[in-house]
């Protein structure tokens, strides 16, 4: 496989053309040139192999020779909804983490307890963008917009669901409460942790709660390990 992997979600075969943001990079930093070959993903698990037609900054067109399937399918759906931290940082750390090691729909949410209320999605996709290119994925994991605590417990979920926080009488473990190959929702709380009012409504909406551990971790450490769990528990 090819060192570089570009992203072009709109991408169609024979022929397509790139953005300008990705035409100047791949022509002005790369130097790249027609007749190059160039590996491709449109985001949703395929692979195309192409090569440069037309060497345009403003431009690039680019013909598709082959395509096919990646191999980071999986057949388990992961999806993670965390409250975003009050240092943004971290919050798009954890994003780049789950990305590398793979997800499938990320979530933000403010609960009680939240001290960040906002967080811009165009920036947090260039994030995760990023993270797909540079580990070779061919899947582009969603980001929702950010919802409220109560309106995320609400929403359907066909899978396990699990709330981890901190707590003496919580003592399942997620890699002993999650069936491998199984679909997981997993909700990870803020700074603050999550009030007793949101466990106990979280749990009347089926959600169980976990620990991840036997250590107190950050919001963003603790949305990490539990991503790597799933992914663990189904190599």
């Amino acid at each position: 496989m090819n060192t570089n992997l570009f992203y072009a979600p709109d991408i169609e075969p024979p022929v397509f053309q790139l953005t300008t943001e990705e035409s100047k990079h791949i022509v002005k930093v790369l130097r790249m040139k027609a007749g190059d070959d160039i590996l491709f993903t449109g985001g949703k698990g395929m692979l195309y192999h192409c090569r440069i037609a037309e060497a345009n900054p403003r431009g690039c067109f680019v013909e598709v020779l082959k395509t096919e399937q990646g191999n980071d399918r999986r057949n388990f759906f992961l999806h993670m909804a965390v409250a975003p931290t009050k240092n943004i940082n971290r919050f798009e750390w954890f994003m780049e983490k789950a990305t590398e090691m793979g997800i499938d729909r990320i979530t933000p949410f403010i609960s009680e307890h939240s001290e960040r209320k906002t967080v811009k999605t165009e920036r947090l996709n260039r994030v995760i963008t990023a993270a797909m290119k540079q580990s070779l994925k061919t899947f582009h994991p969603v980001l929702d917009e950010t919802v409220r605590f109560e309106e995320l417990i609400r929403q359907p979920f066909e899978g396990e669901k699990f709330i981890a926080y901190i707590d003496s009488a919580v003592t399942l473990e997620l890699s002993k409460a999650y069936h491998r190959s199984s679909h997981a929702l997993i909700l990870i709380g803020p700074e603050g942790d999550f009030s007793r009012e949101e466990v106990e409504a979280a749990k009347s909406f089926g959600f169980v709660p976990v620990k991840l551990g036997p250590s107190r971790l950050r919001t963003e450490t603790a949305a990490v390990a539990a991503c790597h769990t799933i992914n663990l528990l189904n190599y």
